[in-house]
């Protein structure tokens, strides 16, 4: 249920859902079930959604910000579905809030937005509850509502395999600076993974080797150059803008890596600095003043 106006009312807690940024995502080919395996190294950044809850008749969801007109409203809204799951698990009744959600994140980037919202909710009433559930269970909860929800849950660089459930801690990485781009056009998952089983290129979901402590933007940059985002190929195909949109940003001085994230339609570039990184969003943004361009910092939690 979407409600149509904003109590006003202090809220009980908050939580930021962060921006999540897959820095490699090597795929395999679809197994008997459909899903295809995943090795990834998911960064967060300091850019996201942000989830109130306040005190309200019913559970109830309100949907703002800049990018509100892309978020699924209702019941359809992995924000109402988390919380549900959440309340089942714990077995009580849903409690009687509204959760506002600010939208920041633009939709069909391939930046976990939903997924993101959906693991804040988790942990926004989970804190709420008399007795709160453990972290793993959380874990649990979130592999039943999506393949990006698990790594959302504590929202720190980790290594996500299987489908996404499958988390174990990501090498030692700096804080990196990037920025985030996405072309005014998204990229439909199904679609981008339809044209990958087209293709049947052959990758695979491997992990690469352990490089030991990353210890500045350069030496994370080289050992990402090594790996890939099999995605890449099949989402240029699926919307052409993202080719443009990582062929400006690799031609940038201050991009030092440009990848696309997950299926797409955004991408990143990797510099070696702050101002770094802000010349580069200036630049792309009074170049394309219709594409959505954030600098940010990944990896900072």
């Amino acid at each position: 249920m979407t409600d149509d106006v904003v109590t006003g009312e202090r809220a009980l807690a908050e939580a930021f859902a962060p921006a999540k940024v897959n820095l490699y995502l090597h795929v395999g080919p679809a197994r008997a079930d459909g899903f295809h395996p995943i090795a990834s190294l998911m960064a967060f950044a300091d850019v996201g959604d942000r989830l109130r809850a306040v005190p309200a008749e019913r559970l109830g969801l309100f949907v703002d910000g800049p990018r509100a007109a892309g978020a699924p409203a209702g019941e359809d809204n992995l924000v109402l579905r988390a919380a549900r799951a959440l309340y089942a698990k714990a077995g009580v009744a849903p409690a009687p809030l509204r959760i506002e959600l600010t939208k920041v994140l633009p939709a069909e980037a391939g930046l976990g937005g939903g997924s993101s919202d959906a693991a804040a909710a988790l942990r926004l009433l989970n804190g709420l509850l008399e007795r709160p559930l453990a972290e793993d269970v959380l874990v649990e909860i979130a592999a039943g509502l999506g393949s990006d929800i698990p790594a959302c849950v504590a929202a720190r660089s980790v290594v996500a395999e299987g489908r996404g459930e499958r988390l174990s801690p990501a090498p030692a990485l700096p804080t990196l600076h990037a920025v985030l781009v996405r072309p005014p056009a998204g990229a439909s998952t199904a679609a981008v993974y339809g044209a990958f089983d087209a293709a049947n290129s052959g990758t695979s979901a491997d992990l690469p080797a352990s490089p030991g402590p990353l210890t500045s933007a350069m030496a994370a940059a080289a050992f990402l150059a090594a790996c890939r985002n099999d995605l890449e190929a099949p989402a240029v195909a699926v919307q052409p803008l993202i080719g443009e949109v990582l062929a400006l940003l690799r031609a940038q001085p201050e991009t030092l890596l440009g990848r696309m994230s997950g299926s797409g339609s955004a991408c990143f570039a990797i510099c070696a600095s702050s101002g770094d990184a802000r010349r580069l969003a200036e630049r792309l943004e009074a170049r394309q003043p219709d594409w959505w361009v954030v600098a940010c910092r990944l990896g900072a939690g």
